[in-house]
């Protein structure tokens, strides 16, 4: 029998879309689905180098703009804290606007931030309108909350770790890709405008593509107050607490990393751009290895035991600044970089296996708990994407603290070494020590309905 194509309407929508039915996903929907994937890819990773535009921007900043090491630091927080607020309307934006066509919208948008500091970069501007056009470039960090969104709902459970982790791994490498264009600009003697008019065609071409190519679900559209149901649920927020610690470390080290090397160990800014690429590149190439390893073996058990890495590699940190060893110091922040890539595949993969086995618990079966846990995990990943980023902020105000206090980023690496054993603690807690208790326990059902694999939670 010959599965059904999805059924469209004008406008690229698609009216009928059941990825878990196994013959319609190998019949039409795996390759509508990865259409989709790829070209939401092309301009999350877009968004990414947009949003942390500013953590290159600094390194162009000599003496002769008159920024003090902790004015850069304040800088990129707030760049940081505006892509962590808007990923909540960016979540909501996809059911209210469809994927494809919110997509297309949010692409273009691009193009004021990049814009606007394309004509303020130079020296005699004031710190006030650096800050105030970095504030613009926080939007950037609201496309991957829609965009995780969006791919959730089109893909089955049984794949969601591997294509979450490489649409937000395609995403992330936006990061280093644009750390390595700044280093080739600096390097040819180029000025900051020569990157950024590099970037402004490249914004067109994503919000084009998105228009050609991407579908919108009329399923997701049609469900506007799962973002009210998600936020009333406690695994929402202890699920943003642990992204906090993964999504958030990636994120802040991202912004902080050159401005590191450039305070506590002297590097010029061509120095650092050599430099502060390696980590984010292998970070987000990490993040879907992240998610195949939670499909397999479960999202809690890697996310417990990359919090362990991540702690040893904080203290590691610690103790390379306190000798002063740079290639210590450099190879321990590359791996940091990938257990927090990788962490954030796994803890992604956790989400809709949370949220499933909540719909079991109360009492769904078949099709409706898949609508039930894709409703609530969708709406969950953009407030959990939301509060993960504020970690972003907290690192860069830690080390803007750090250095201002002791000259050093000691200090604030002190404080990350204790945030990860409270987010070790409590994956072991509430995921690991008894995951079908803890995840289900608002219902008492018959337990065969309340169960998920460790392998699906």
């Amino acid at each position: 029998m010959t599965a059904p194509a999805p059924t469209r309407r004008s406008g690229r929508w698609i009216e009928r879309w059941d990825p878990e039915d196994e013959a319609f996903w190998k019949a039409t929907g795996e390759r509508t689905a990865r259409r989709n994937l790829w070209f939401s890819v092309l301009s999350e990773h877009i968004g990414f180098s947009v949003w942390t535009l500013w953590s290159v921007l600094v390194l162009f900043m000599g003496p002769e703009y008159g920024l003090t090491p902790a004015d850069k630091f304040l800088l990129t927080s707030v760049v940081t804290l505006v892509g962590a607020v808007v990923r909540v309307p960016y979540t909501f934006a996809v059911a209210v606007f469809g994927g494809r066509n919110w997509t297309v919208l949010s692409a273009g948008l691009l193009l004021v931030p990049t814009i606007a500091a394309f004509l303020v970069m130079e020296p005699g501007t004031s710190f006030t309108t650096f800050l105030l056009v970095g504030l613009l470039a926080g939007i950037g960090g609201g496309n991957f909350a829609s965009s995780m969104t969006n791919i959730n709902a089109f893909f089955p459970l049984r794949e969601k770790g591997w294509a979450l982790g490489l649409n937000a791994g395609g995403g992330n490498i936006g990061v280093p890709v644009i750390q390595l264009v700044a280093l080739w600009v600096i390097g040819a003697g180029g000025g900051p405008r020569v990157l950024l008019g590099i970037y402004i065609p490249l914004i067109v071409v994503a919000a084009v593509c998105a228009a050609l190519f991407m579908d919108n679900l009329a399923s997701v559209r049609t469900d506007t107050g799962a973002a009210v149901d998600a936020a009333k649920d406690a695994h929402t927020w202890i699920m943003a607490l642990l992204y906090v610690g993964t999504f958030g470390s990636f994120i802040g080290y991202s912004f902080a990393f050159g401005q590191v090397l450039t305070n506590q160990f002297g590097r010029t800014p061509l120095q650092a751009a050599y430099l502060t690429f390696i980590g984010p590149l292998l970070g987000s190439l990490v993040r879907p290895v992240g998610g195949r390893l939670a499909d397999r073996f479960g999202g809690a058990r890697i996310t417990l035991w990359n919090y362990v890495g991540m702690a040893v590699a904080t203290a590691a940190l610690i103790a390379a600044g306190l000798r002063g060893s740079l290639p210590l110091f450099v190879a321990v922040f590359v791996v940091l970089f990938m257990l927090s890539g990788l962490g954030n595949g796994s803890t992604y993969k956790m989400i809709p296996g949370i949220f499933q086995a909540k719909a079991l618990a109360r009492g769904l079966e078949g099709e409706a708990a898949v609508a039930h846990g894709r409703r609530l995990s969708g709406a969950a990943m953009g407030l959990i994407g939301a509060v993960g980023a504020l970690g972003g902020v907290g690192i860069n105000l830690a080390f803007r603290q750090s250095f201002l206090a002791y000259g050093s980023g000691t200090g604030a690496f002190v404080a990350f070494l204790a945030f990860y054993g409270v987010c070790f603690a409590v994956t072991w807690a509430v995921y690991v020590r008894r995951p079908a208790r803890r995840v289900t326990a608002t219902a008492a059902v018959p337990e065969g309905k309340t169960r998920l694999s460790h392998a699906e939670v």
